[in-house]
């Protein structure tokens, strides 16, 4: 595997325009679009039209379908969702790249985290800089210089950007599968983990909340009468929590109970919200196994109801996984990148692609760091320095140096 004068006219492409590839994902950053901001998101997503308008096929839209939800109450309701946007490009190409990513972030409408600014040591400091509107103009980056490519004919690609992914793709899950049963391997576009490494192996993970219902009662005058559902979620959080170290690998989060009444009434209704973390799929049935007994030992005099389900499946470090990783090392060195990988406890997107039967690397967005908090950083460089990764990997796989379809068939074959 070698770097041809056309490949490094692509990356000198890249290099030129690293001050716009930071600059609009600044940009980005001032737009609030945390999951449940609607307004925000659709300003998001109508700039991610504008910006993906130069490549050569049109940006489309993909409506989804509304989540169902469990409010604080009990009751379900439905959560809609802005579209999806996506690019498909030479479906004909005997290569084919799915390219994944997500424009919505954790961060809600009235967060103080609302814009980047730049830290003392030179770090971008702002609300999805890394996660992952950094990202997206990364791989927008490389697509474009991509572009330019003698070669680009012969790699067809489908770009997915969604508005779910913090909340667990529920929306854009079968739009993913979708795609995934399309491409021979996947790129995704989430954060390097700190120390700049790609996260190899994944553990699977589930949102789950179990609605108590019990009976409202004045605590002076009729205190026996209640049923106090407050109690049973306590409990039931209790047992929950007792789920730790009895499987290797799985953690159970309990991470919020809603529900209450005044302090003079028995509290009728409670929810209690958990995660689940595993490595692979026997320990998921394993767990859903014991949350439904837990589910069926409540109190007599409750009722106990789940709702939830495992929203993205383990991702283990497989042969496949391991050719494509061991490519994209390759493709590094070329650039002078030494890439390295370990597993993680985290999920996104990947874990959805691989799910689906397709190979894929998923922290290809920029090297920085503390997401999900208001110390979210970014490094400036390396939006060139990923850009050119990702531009690289799609030329190798253009030319045939990287083997797209013996990746795609180690996976058949894992």
């Amino acid at each position: 595997m070698h770097l041809t004068s056309e490949d490094r006219s692509v990356l000198d492409r890249i290099a030129q325009d690293g001050g716009r590839i930071v600059d609009r994902a600044v940009d980005w950053c001032a737009i609030n679009s945390g999951s449940r901001n609607l307004e925000g998101l659709e300003r998001q997503r109508q700039i991610l039209l504008d910006a993906a308008a130069g490549l050569p096929a049109a940006p489309l839209e993909i409506p989804l379908t509304p989540s169902r939800e469990i409010d604080a109450n009990g009751r379900e309701a439905e959560f809609p969702h802005p579209p999806s946007v996506a690019v498909i490009v030479r479906p004909e190409a005997p290569v084919q790249v799915i390219l994944t990513g997500h424009y919505d972030t954790v961060y809600p409408e009235n967060s103080p985290f609302q814009a980047v600014s730049t830290r003392s040591d030179g770090a971008l400091h702002g609300p999805g800089i890394a996660d992952m509107k950094g990202g997206i103009s990364v791989m927008l980056a490389a697509l474009a210089a991509f572009e330019t490519h003698p070669h680009a004919g012969n790699v067809g690609y489908r770009v997915l950007l969604s508005p779910d992914e913090e909340i667990g793709s529920i929306a854009s899950g079968p739009i993913l599968s979708e795609f995934a049963r399309q491409g021979h391997v996947g790129l995704t576009y989430e954060p390097a983990l700190a120390d700049g490494a790609l996260a190899a192996a994944r553990k699977g993970s589930g949102n789950f909340h179990i609605v108590i219902h019990g009976r409202a009662a004045h605590a002076g005058r009729d205190f026996a009468a209640g049923r106090n559902a407050i109690v049973g979620a306590a409990r039931i959080a209790e047992k929950l929590h007792a789920l730790n170290g009895l499987r290797d690998g799985l953690t159970v989060n309990v991470a919020r109970i809603d529900g209450g009444a005044p302090l003079n009434m028995v509290p009728d209704v409670a929810v209690v919200r958990f995660n689940v973390r595993f490595p692979e799929a026997a320990a998921a049935v394993w767990f859903e196994a014991e949350v439904a007994r837990i589910v069926s030992e409540v109190d007599p005099d409750l009722h106990a109801h789940l709702h939830g389900l495992i929203t993205r499946g383990a991702k283990p470090f497989n042969a496949a996984q391991q050719q494509l990783f061991g490519a994209v090392k390759a493709v590094g060195a070329l650039l002078g990148q030494h890439i390295t990988w370990k597993p993680s406890g985290g999920v996104c997107e990947g874990n959805n692609l691989f799910a689906s039967g397709l190979p894929n690397v998923d922290t290809l967005g920029v090297r920085g760091g503390d997401i999900h908090s208001e110390a979210e950083h970014a490094w400036p460089e390396s939006f060139v320095e990923r850009a050119q990764l990702s531009a690289s990997i799609l030329m190798k796989l253009a030319s045939g140096e990287i083997d797209a379809r013996a990746i795609r068939a180690a996976m058949e074959n894992a």
